[in-house]
């Protein structure tokens, strides 16, 4: 069955690509921390759009989310004479930790002891006793 792709995943599609763009730019101009657009989530009614930021140093994402915060209103400018759209939704900033979850679990997973060396290691005992 095919996916039916509605009006919010394609605004929200676009608002990442452009965002992204003028994030990069902002970063640069303003001297905040180096973030990059990981999503964009619009609401149904187009008037708010969830935007989720990644930084490139964790232990500064609060600083760059709050200058992120202060610059909305530009950003929203700057989106309004890219995007061909009658109303342009009030962004609204998040950090997404999803990156850094996936590290923390990786990091586990490796420190975790190999199990099935372990196993062939019982096994091979076994075997040499009998």
């Amino acid at each position: 069955m095919p996916k039916t792709f509605h009006r919010t995943d394609r605004v929200s599609a676009q608002i990442r690509r452009d965002l992204g763009t003028l994030v990069h730019a902002a970063v640069r101009e303003h001297g905040l921390p180096s973030v990059s657009v990981s999503d964009v989530e619009v609401t149904r009614d187009m008037a708010h759009a969830k935007v989720f930021v990644t930084a490139l140093m964790p232990e500064r994402s609060l600083e760059a989310v709050k200058g992120l915060r202060e610059l909305a209103g530009e950003l929203r400018m700057g989106l309004a004479r890219a995007m061909k759209l009658r109303h342009v939704p009030e962004l609204h900033f998040h950090y997404d930790d999803s990156v850094d979850r996936g590290e923390r679990i990786d990091n586990l997973l490796r420190d975790l002891p190999d199990v099935q060396s372990a196993q062939s290691g019982a096994g091979d005992e076994e075997g040499e006793k009998a």
